[in-house]
C-alpha cells in the first residue's frame, strides 16, 4: 500500500527549516527508515521557522511523530526550543548540543513525558534570573538525565562568563522577586489608605485647590488679554437669605444705583460644575460682596466661595472684597471660622444692624465701596466699624 506524506512529518520540517535563505530539507537528516524512531539532523545548520513554505511540499513518506525516540540536533543555529512544538510524546532522547541557545523554557520539557536523556552542552548560557527556573529544573528534576549539566558555563553577561551555570545562586532571584512583591503589595496598601484618607478628609481641599489653580489661570489669561468685567458685583450669600438678597439688596443696588450684579440662582450657567461657576463669577466681577449671616457662615459653598474671594484679595492685593453682616455675629462665635475671622480682623465691614435708623447711609456706604477704584486705602472709612 501506497504511504502518503505525513502531515506531522512536515510539520517536524517546517520547524526544523532555517532562514529562507538558506533552506535544508529532512534530505540531509539521518532517518530510520522503519518507523522513524531515530532522527539526526546534526551539522544542518538549522535556525528558525520560515513562513513562506507551501503547504502542498511532499517531503518524506513516514510514520507519525508520535513514533519518534530520539532527536539529535547537535551543533545547529537553535537560539529557542519552542521549534519543539510537535506532536513527541514519544521522545526519548533530545540532544541539543553546540547551539545557540541562551535561556531556556524548561516547561518544553514537561511537554515531552517520555523524556530520559537531555543534552544540551556548549551553548552560551545566560547566567541571570531568567534561567532560575531551568536551573531549578536540572537540579530537582528525578526523571530526566541531563548530561554534564555541572560542566554547563555560562557566556553572559560578561561578568559571569566561564562560571558554572548550576553555580548561580537562584535564591538571590526568589528573595528579589519576594522583596519586590512585598514592596509593590506595602506600596499597593499604602496608596489604597492615602487615598480612603484624601477622600475622607480631603476631598473638598483638592478640588478647591484645582479650581483656585484654574482661577488663577483665568485671572492671568484675562488681564492678559484685557478683558472687562462683566459684572460689578458678585453677590456670595446663603439660600436663607435669598429674601432679603431679593427684596433689598437687588432693588437698591440694581434698580436704583445701577450695577450689574451676579447672582447664582439667576446668572450661574447650568450643567457646569458649581465650583466651575463660583470661580468664573468670581474672577467676571470687579467685586465680591458677601452677605454674612449664621446660616451664611454653617453653609459649605458659601464657605468655598468667601475662601476664592478672599484667595483673589490675596492675590491680586485689590479690595475686591466686600463684608456686609446681616446680624450680629461677636468674636466668639466667629473664632470656629478662622478664615472669616482673620478678614474681619483686618478689613473693615458693613453691618446691616448697626444702621437701621440710617438706611439710606448705609446702601451710600455699599457704593462708596463697589465705586472704589480696588486700592484698599480708598474704602477704610467707607465702611463702619471693625469687631
Amino acid at each position: 500500500m501506497a504511504r502518503h506524506t505525513s502531515p506531522l512529518l512536515s510539520l517536524l520540517f517546517l520547524l526544523l527549516l532555517p532562514r529562507p535563505s538558506q533552506l535544508y530539507s529532512l534530505h540531509n537528516c539521518s532517518l530510520d527508515p522503519e518507523n522513524l524512531r531515530r532522527v539526526n539532523c546534526d551539522y544542518q545548520r538549522l535556525t528558525t521557522i520560515p513562513t513562506d513554505v507551501p503547504r502542498s511540499a511532499q517531503f518524506l513518506s513516514a510514520e507519525p511523530l508520535s513514533e519518534l525516540q530520539q532527536l539529535d540536533l547537535t551543533k545547529n543555529s537553535l537560539e529557542t526550543l519552542h521549534v519543539l512544538s510537535g506532536n513527541l510524546s514519544k521522545l526519548e532522547r533530545l540532544i541539543l548540543a553546540q547551539n545557540e541557545l541562551k535561556i531556556i523554557d524548561e516547561s518544553i520539557f514537561k511537554r515531552l513525558p517520555s523524556l530520559k536523556y537531555l543534552d544540551l552542552s556548549d551553548n552560551p548560557f545566560v547566567c541571570d534570573c531568567s534561567n532560575a527556573d531551568f536551573i531549578s529544573w536540572v537540579v530537582n528534576n528525578t526523571q530526566v538525565f541531563v548530561a554534564d549539566a555541572f560542566q554547563y558555563k555560562c557566556s553572559y553577561p560578561l561578568s559571569q562568563k566561564d562560571q558554572l551555570l548550576l553555580s548561580f545562586n537562584v535564591q538571590s532571584c526568589w528573595e528579589s522577586v519576594s522583596f519586590n512583591c512585598f514592596i509593590t503589595s506595602s506600596s499597593l496598601v499604602l496608596v489604597t489608605l492615602l487615598s480612603l484618607f484624601i477622600y475622607h478628609f480631603l476631598r473638598w481641599q483638592l478640588v478647591y485647590s484645582y479650581y483656585l489653580l484654574r482661577a488663577f489661570l483665568y485671572d492671568g489669561r484675562k488681564r492678559r488679554q484685557g478683558c472687562a468685567h462683566v459684572y460689578d458685583a458678585f453677590v456670595s450669600y446663603n439660600v436663607h437669605d435669598e429674601d432679603w438678597v431679593y427684596h433689598r439688596l437687588v432693588p437698591e443696588l440694581e434698580e436704583q444705583q445701577g450695577w450689574k450684579l451676579c447672582l447664582h440662582h439667576r446668572d450661574f450657567k447650568p450643567g457646569k460644575a458649581i465650583l466651575e461657576n463660583i470661580t468664573d463669577a468670581i474672577y467676571s466681577s470687579r467685586k465680591t460682596l458677601c452677605v454674612i449671616s449664621r446660616r451664611y457662615l454653617q453653609s459649605e459653598w458659601c464657605s468655598r466661595e468667601i475662601q476664592m474671594a478672599s484667595f483673589r484679595l490675596f492675590d491680586e492685593q485689590k479690595d475686591v472684597l466686600i463684608l456686609l453682616f446681616l446680624e450680629e455675629i461677636s468674636s466668639a462665635e466667629l473664632s470656629p471660622f478662622y478664615r472669616m475671622r482673620k478678614l474681619v480682623k483686618s478689613h473693615t465691614y458693613l453691618s446691616w444692624t448697626q444702621t437701621r435708623r440710617h438706611r439710606g447711609l448705609f446702601w451710600e456706604r455699599v457704593r462708596q465701596a463697589l465705586e472704589s477704584e480696588n486700592d484698599p486705602s480708598e474704602t477704610m472709612n467707607l465702611l463702619t466699624t471693625n469687631l
